[in-house]
């Protein structure tokens, strides 16, 4: 063409198969285009608007011919994130998006549009994009209608730090992918604290799921993470979301991760402000408190995160001398062979329907991940009443501070599905110890397991931020607290008229957290959470005709109720031999050491369910190995279903 240009960037796009044409290598006959076929040779790397955790919006240069989970890699890099395969793109969507199940109309669609080579068709075309210049119908053009494609400027979108540039090698060109960047200090610095009030527009187009069906549907937004993203429908200025996919944070260390914790901490805040998990009045005002303290913290001096250069060798030798000592076991010969035992009295319940029987007191014990109850203390010699294997089975706690309910639920394992249990213990102490144990025991780990002294202090420190203080520390008429911006709408209307009240009184706790920490200590309140981290799926199982619910967490997957959300049954991944996808008939397999399950998804394609166990499965395979690099190929594998 005789035109001074870089084209290294650019490549062949096939929009009628929707498919890149990226094998240079491979002739056009090979990838079967024809003389009729119409290609467009564009740039590689476009400008894609991103909305981080933090619900604000930047612009970036994205490759959209690369796989997507390669795709997010790179702008981690840029932002500054570790461990980028716990994160992921999304499509917005809204309030509408949550009240239609994903249509076997578009899984006929799909199928029938899957290309020849084997890829898989979009697997989120529910959401659908009004025209290739539109924002999936979730965001205004006009923000970001003045960039020129080629523009190397970003500006963040109702960010307080103005317009970040980013250097580039060329209009263009491949190293367009931007490593480097002007202030580069000072931008992570930006997206270390988040600004206290969104824009009312990213507020705005927020979605509230009203029920445990409408949670199972926000799935459906997730991209594929074996496609790039221009196969799946977006198209340059468009708008994805940048959220933490896996709930599986590794590593979490203050002195690297100040982008990462905060992004977390976003997260998990605008869950629990749009009930998209459940939570407590006195675990709301908690997480109020908290969010309190990290906006009063974030003008004020902070430790240096960089003194003591022992910290991390000091972490990693106590790490190391509490796993071969253990918590308990003495180093005396006669204790080394004792196995540790819990022993109390404490309140039972079975509960049954139709029945209004309550709860009785029985002596239990806890030893070797099994719990026994007798009559009395005095007949332990005797066969228990009942002997309950707690391994693979599910803890829930039932706690209410202002009530002195210290309550634990167990669903256990059995022939015809879970048995429920409900146990209350009389003080805070006795609940931290038998929760722990409890705890550990369904992950298959003893008493004697090294971590059980500190989960015993995690419990009671989560429950002595919930206890409201005798009086405020602050005067509530020195600081504009609204309500609304630190409680869900529920509890806004539930203690309407005393709210700033009682969040200055749950302030108390922690009026002494630094910033960092106090974002730690949300997160770690969250994870408490009995429905963290569990993505649900709307299924019916082969042979049946009911709907159910299908929970995906870290480290198991549970058949549950679709209306109260209770365990029917859980299988530990320990337990799980295969997993599979019949692309024909969009069913899934799991194999268990037990039994098969087979079902198809309701709520989203099915490749997303597969996709979360497969990337489950590959975050617990990482080590602490500093020097590891991601194996995004094993990611591949595990994930995309395609040998």
């Amino acid at each position: 063409m005789d035109i001074a240009v870089d084209w290294s960037d650019h490549a062949l796009w096939w929009p009628k198969k929707n498919v890149w044409l990226t094998h240079t290598r491979s002739t056009l006959d090979q990838y079967g285009v024809g003389a009729a076929a119409q290609l467009e040779f564009t740039p590689m790397h476009k400008n894609l608007r991103v909305q981080l955790p933090d619900l604000r919006y930047m612009d970036f240069r994205v490759d959209f011919s690369i796989k997507t989970f390669n795709a997010v890699v790179q702008l981690c890099k840029q932002l500054g994130i570790r461990y980028p395969e716990e994160l992921s793109f999304c499509k917005p969507i809204t309030q509408d998006n949550l009240k239609y199940n994903y249509s076997e109309k578009m899984i006929k669609k799909k199928s029938t549009a899957a290309t020849k080579n084997g890829t898989p068709a979009d697997t989120n075309s529910f959401i659908a994009n009004q025209s290739h210049n539109s924002s999936n119908g979730s965001l205004d053009r006009s923000a970001a209608s003045h960039h020129m494609p080629n523009s190397p400027t970003r500006t963040p979108i109702g960010s307080p730090t103005g317009t970040w540039r980013f250097n580039s090698n060329g209009v263009g060109s491949l190293n367009n992918t931007i490593d480097s960047i002007d202030g580069s200090d000072e931008f992570v610095a930006s997206l270390a604290n988040s600004p206290i009030h969104p824009s009312e527009e990213a507020r705005n187009r927020l979605v509230r799921p009203k029920s445990l069906l409408e949670r199972a549907r926000m799935n459906v937004a997730w991209l594929d993470s074996s496609l790039s993203i221009m196969e799946q429908g977006v198209r340059e200025f468009d708008t994805l979301l940048l959220r933490f996919k896996f709930f599986s944070f590794y590593d979490l260390n203050p002195k690297y991760d100040s982008v990462r914790i905060n992004l977390i901490f976003e997260q998990a805040k605008w869950a629990i402000m749009n009930e998209e998990i459940d939570c407590t009045e006195e675990e709301m005002l908690m997480f109020a408190a908290l969010q309190l303290q990290v906006n009063l913290q974030v003008n004020q001096p902070q430790p240096d995160m960089n003194s003591g250069g022992e910290d991390d060798i000091d972490r990693a030798l106590s790490e190391l001398q509490m796993s071969l000592e253990g918590s308990h076991v003495s180093s005396t010969p006669a204790d080394i062979m004792h196995i540790p035992e819990l022993a109390d009295y404490l309140k039972f319940m079975k509960p049954r329907r139709f029945t209004l029987k309550g709860f009785k007191q029985y002596w239990f014990t806890c030893k070797d991940m099994n719990l026994c109850y007798y009559k009395t203390s005095d007949g332990t010699n005797e066969d228990p009443i009942e002997r309950i294997s707690l391994r693979g089975c599910e803890v829930t706690p039932d706690v209410n501070i202002s009530q002195q309910r210290y309550g634990i639920k167990l669903e256990v394992p059995a022939s015809d599905g879970m048995t429920d249990y409900l146990i209350r213990c009389s003080s805070e102490e006795q609940y931290a110890r038998w929760m722990a144990a409890m705890r550990l025991a369904s992950k298959g780990k003893s008493l004697a397991d090294s971590s059980y002294d500190s989960e015993v202090k995690s419990i009671l420190a989560f429950l002595s931020m919930q206890h409201p203080a005798p009086a405020p520390v602050i005067n509530p008429e020195s600081l504009d607290i609204q309500p609304e911006l630190y409680l869900a709408p529920r509890f806004v209307r539930r203690i309407r008229g005393k709210a700033v009240q009682r969040i200055l009184e749950a302030h108390a706790n922690v009026k002494d957290l630094p910033l960092t920490e106090a974002k730690l200590q949300y997160i770690r309140a969250w994870q408490a959470l009995p429905e963290y981290g569990i993505a649900l799926f709307l299924v019916k199982h082969m042979g049946h005709k009911r709907e159910e619910l299908l929970g995906v967490a870290f480290n198991r997957i549970m058949r549950m109720e679709p209306n109260t959300g209770d365990h029917i049954k859980t299988w530990r991944y320990n337990t799980m031999k295969a997993w599979n996808v019949n692309w024909e008939t969009r069913h899934m397999m799991i194999q268990f050491e037990e039994e098969n399950v087979v079902f198809s998804c309701l709520t989203a394609d099915c490749k997303v369910v597969h996709e979360f166990i497969g990337g489950y499965i590959f975050l617990s395979m990482r080590t602490k190995d500093a020097n590891q690099n991601l194996n995004d190929e094993l990611f591949h594998k595990l994930t995309g279903g395609w040998v």
